[in-house]
């Protein structure tokens, strides 16, 4: 198995995160019911291992935008194992063109989880360019809610996502 650097989850985050829903919720598709607050969370965990300071994020001030200029950071909250993938929307990846997508993990007990607790990690799995998203296959993954999605993904494993570090260079 391969080592994915992690961030360790503050309630001081998930504070700041939940705090921030109302002004950010976006009308789409649910895959589950703490879609909104996972996005925050992969957004804060990526300010932290980027800069060192969770608070360096964007979250409520890029609408319509990259979540850091040529960063998109897709977040999922599920129980981090390696056979997951770097999902992408496909009506959303022929929309916008960050140059990198960057997959994070954040490891709750259950698939089914409703809530993200204090000092749960948020591991970075890699990531993708924008070229070899469009390149991977579709699929629709269904939701936590359904067997259907009623959308289709671009999906690369996280085994074959670059390591993360390489964007501290």
């Amino acid at each position: 198995m391969n080592t994915y650097p992690h961030i360790v989850i503050s309630q001081e985050m998930i504070d700041e995160a939940k705090r921030l829903i109302p002004q950010t919720k976006v009308e789409r598709t649910v895959a589950s019911k703490i879609d909104t607050l996972t996005g925050h969370l992969g957004e804060f965990v990526f300010a932290q291992f980027m800069f060192n300071d969770w608070r360096k994020n964007f979250v409520g001030k890029n609408k319509g935008e990259s979540d850091f200029g040529d960063f998109e950071i897709k977040t999922s909250a599920f129980p981090f194992n390696e056979k997951l993938n770097l999902l992408v929307r496909e009506d959303y990846a022929r929309k916008r063109k960050p140059k990198f997508y960057v997959q994070l993990i954040i490891d709750v007990a259950s698939h089914l989880a409703d809530s993200i607790p204090a000092n749960t990690r948020a591991y970075l799995c890699g990531y993708a360019t924008s070229e070899e998203v469009d390149k991977a296959p579709l699929k629709d993954f269904g939701s936590k809610l359904s067997d259907k999605g009623g959308y289709r993904c671009h999906y690369i494993s996280i085994k074959k996502l670059k390591p993360v570090k390489e964007l501290l260079r």
